[in-house]
């Protein structure tokens, strides 16, 4: 098939080449815009305006799909003339108005990094792993007007790891994810896909702000490992201490506790060789902090740095 693909960040890339690779014809990308980066905050492309580059294919990038916008009507006139069959869309980041739907026979088809109707919204992945989730997946469905509410055409379920970092599971459904996708424009071009309607219980996940990255060290240690876990890489969990923000990585399993006094939510008890904090339940062991201005170190490293007192607390 003729494939225009849509998107912008890291983990759709590795759809993007996956499709450059099969017999299918990606003729064109749609992707956002340069983004300022880096401490000089200069312009960069997208990760996937630059594969697309890499391999001579044309690259699109719009401000705005809106029909009332100049980029709005360059984009229709030129997907009218490179007439695709299918717009395969791995987190885009913009909203496909009305109108578009139809300009393909086969419409867009996104992938979706969980089991619709699970986890509709922009941060799917996170939301499984803060909420416990066991099992999670990837959905390709047809874009339709709704939030992720379009007819289903294919899915892969996923066990997520009691270790995994939001980064960890991601990268996994990306690849997954990315032979989903091209088995489905497959089954698209040969008519052996019956789409079918989502069923069961919609939960979301809207995209996630700094403040809701901060650690509630009220809350039982099982779910701060979660809370933790879900927002790594990006944003990163955090905390406050006096007056400076920390970032907290993954905990360090323990088995038992030796020598650690009863703590309070928050309070903060250096050992040699680790750090523990208190929290609703049981003390937990810090893996690793960021402190303002400087890179990730080992827990134990920091504290004997900052020199903590005894009645040092996390807030």
């Amino acid at each position: 098939m003729r494939l225009v693909f849509a998107g912008t960040p890291e983990p759709a890339v590795v759809a993007l080449q996956k499709l450059i690779d099969s017999e299918h014809e990606v003729v064109a990308v749609l992707t956002q815009p340069d983004a300022r980066r880096g401490r000089g905050r200069t312009l960069h492309p997208s990760a996937v305006a630059e594969l697309a580059q890499a391999h001579g294919i044309e690259v699109i990038k719009p401000s705005s799909l809106r029909a009332d916008t100049e980029d709005g009507q360059a984009v229709r006139q030129r997907l009218a003339e490179l007439q695709p069959d299918c717009l395969p869309v791995v987190a885009f980041g913009q909203l496909i108005t009305r109108d578009l739907l139809d300009i393909a026979p086969h419409g867009w088809v996104n992938l979706h990094f969980s089991l619709l109707p699970a986890w509709r919204g922009a941060a799917p992945v996170q939301a499984a792993i803060r909420a416990g989730d066991q099992i999670t997946g990837a959905t390709c469905f047809r874009i339709d007007e709704g939030l992720d509410t379009g007819v289903i055409l294919s899915m892969l379920e996923e066990t997520i790891q009691p270790t995994d970092t939001a980064d960890d599971l991601l990268t996994r459904l990306a690849y997954a994810g990315a032979d989903l996708l091209v088995d489905t424009m497959t089954a698209l071009e040969s008519g052996t896909i019956t789409p079918r309607e989502q069923t069961g219980e919609a939960t979301y996940a809207p995209k996630i702000t700094t403040a809701d990255a901060r650690i509630d060290w009220a809350v039982p240690a099982e779910v701060i490992d979660r809370h933790i876990r879900a927002h790594t890489p990006g944003p990163g969990a955090w905390t406050m201490l006096d007056d400076a923000r920390l970032k907290v990585g993954p905990l360090v399993t323990v088995t038992d506790l030796p020598d650690v006094p009863t703590l309070t939510p928050g309070a903060l008890h250096a050992a040699r060789d680790a750090v523990y904090v208190g929290t609703g339940s049981t003390p937990v062991a810090l893996g690793q902090i960021q402190p303002p201005g400087k890179k990730m170190m080992n827990a134990a490293d920091w504290a004997r740095g900052v020199h903590l007192d005894q009645e040092a607390s996390f807030e």
